[in-house]
Formats: C-alpha cells, sequence, structure tokens
C-alpha cells in the first residue's frame, strides 16, 4: 500500500474524517496550552484537573446539562479546593494536589460504576472520538475557539506571569486574575480532550507537546510553533495509526507525542542527549 493510498482510505468514511478534524483541533489547542504549562511548571497541576472534572462530567449527565458545564466547575473547583487546603494546613503543594485530585478522581468512578445510563461514561476515561456526535463537535469546536481567543488576546501577561510573576505583579499586572484565567482555561481544555482521548490520558496532551518544544527551541514564540506542529502530528497520526492497528485512539495519539519527545531527547541540537554526550567528551579531552 502505497502512502496515498494509506492516508486516502480511511477518509471514505465520515466517523473518520470527524475523528481527524476533531483530534487535530484538540491536539492544537492542547498543545498551545501546554507551552503556559511547561513554563508555569504546571504538569502536575494539569494532571490534577483533567482528572478532578470526571465527577462533574457524571453530575452534568444526571442534570441532563452540557457536560462542559459539570466539568468546568468541578475543574475550577478542585484548584480553589487546593489553594484552601495548602493555605489552611502545613501540607505542600504537591502532596494537596495529590490529595484533591485522587480524592474527586475517586469519587468520580463511584458515580460512574453507580449511575444507570444509556451512555456509556467510561468513554470519560478513554475517550471515543471515533463515536464523537455533532453536539460534542460542536461544544469542542466553541472551547477550543474561547482557548485560543483568549490566549492570543493575553499572550504577553500570560507568558510575563508565567516567567515571572513578582515581575508582572511589580508593573501592574493583576496575577491572581490571570492564575485564574490560566487555570479556568487548563479545565475547558481538558473538557475539549475528554472525547478524543478521556480524562486518564488528556494530561499528556497538555503537557508532552510543551515538553518536547521546550527540548527544541529557547524561542517561546518558536516553541508554541513547534508544540502545535508536534500536537496535530501526533493527533491526526495517532488517529489514522488507531484503525489500521484497530487499537485505542487516544493511547495511539499519546503513544506517538511520547516517541516525539524520546526522538527531541535524543537529538535535539543543544539539549539533546547526543550533543551533552558530545561536549561532556570533549571537555574531558
Amino acid at each position: 500500500m502505497d502512502f496515498v493510498q494509506w492516508f486516502v482510505a480511511p477518509l471514505q468514511y465520515e466517523f473518520m474524517v470527524k475523528a481527524i478534524l476533531v483530534s487535530a483541533l484538540v491536539g492544537f489547542v492542547c498543545s498551545a496550552l501546554s507551552c503556559y504549562m511547561i513554563l508555569k511548571g504546571w504538569a502536575l497541576m494539569g494532571d490534577a484537573v483533567s482528572h478532578a472534572v470526571l465527577p462533574g462530567v457524571v453530575i452534568a449527565y444526571l442534570l441532563n446539562i452540557p457536560l462542559a458545564i459539570g466539568a468546568f466547575v468541578f475543574g475550577v473547583g478542585s484548584v480553589i479546593a487546593i489553594g484552601f487546603v495548602k493555605a489552611k494546613t502545613r501540607i505542600k503543594e504537591d502532596t494537596v494536589i495529590g490529595l484533591v485530585f485522587t480524592g474527586f478522581f475517586a469519587f468520580g468512578l463511584v458515580l460512574v460504576s453507580k449511575v444507570v445510563s444509556t451512555v456509556d461514561l467510561g468513554h470519560i476515561l478513554f475517550g471515543n472520538v471515533l463515536g464523537i456526535s455533532d453536539a460534542d463537535i460542536i461544544q469542542t469546536v466553541v472551547i477550543s475557539l474561547i482557548t485560543l481567543v483568549t490566549l492570543a488576546v493575553l499572550r504577553k501577561d500570560l507568558i510575563l506571569f508565567c516567567f515571572d510573576p513578582t515581575h508582572a505583579r511589580s508593573i501592574g499586572l493583576n496575577i491572581t486574575f490571570l492564575y485564574y484565567v490560566l487555570l479556568s482555561l487548563l479545565s475547558l481544555t481538558a473538557v475539549a480532550g475528554l472525547q478524543t482521548v478521556g480524562i486518564i490520558l488528556v494530561v499528556a496532551m497538555l503537557v508532552t507537546p510543551g515538553a518536547t518544544a521546550y527540548l527544541l527551541s529557547d524561542r517561546f514564540d518558536h516553541m508554541m510553533l513547534i508544540a502545535m506542529a508536534s500536537g496535530v502530528f501526533s493527533s491526526v497520526f495517532g488517529t489514522y495509526i488507531s484503525y489500521y492497528i484497530d487499537g485505542s485512539t487516544g493511547g495511539c495519539i499519546v503513544v506517538l507525542q511520547t516517541l516525539l519527545f524520546v526522538a527531541a531527547m535524543i537529538f535535539a541540537p543543544k539539549h539533546g542527549l547526543l550533543v551533552r554526550a558530545k561536549k561532556q567528551e570533549k571537555f574531558l579531552d
């Protein structure tokens, strides 16, 4: 099978066209946000929020309201809970994050196991982009537009907030506002990723592209472009690969993203393992 036939064959099915387009969009948005997550050091926060939305999704289903509303409320609620526990106790932030997100996630699992549903709520955990409905596509597009527009409008403020929040405060920026904007976008983007890779793997889409780009560039603009390119590439070709091997779409996307990260880790021109090994050899000589 030549590449053109390999590329065109799945496009005869409408569900594959939808899956490829939605996966590409989610990969693009998650990759853009992942750059800010990496600079801010919020990989664990992304994990917390993405898992904490599970009970919100189930409760929203029970109330017959959009799943995004429940997920967003619980995502932001988890962050508020983390801040409250951190402020009122002597426990460190990483421990608090672990406590809160596992508690929320476990509560969500209990709800999933007890709710009688005509919809397979297990898809929330692992994604179901191949069976995505038109309503979910519209929801994903709206969330993606909100995230991208917000990142574009507040780009400079958010970059400064991530790089140096102390300086951002000193020049008059409202860092509390920026803090909650970034966390709100994180919650929304986690919702967008639910249909594609599910709650369990969405954290990878919010971390891996940015981490890969961070190894390949020292400039934020270039980092953003590289992250978005790798995110879209892995989302599209991960969906294709899942079609041909009849495997998990979300799993294939994340595995491909991980392989790109490993390649960057080894071959990055400035920060790769090979370059570092050569520099060390020269130093020893």
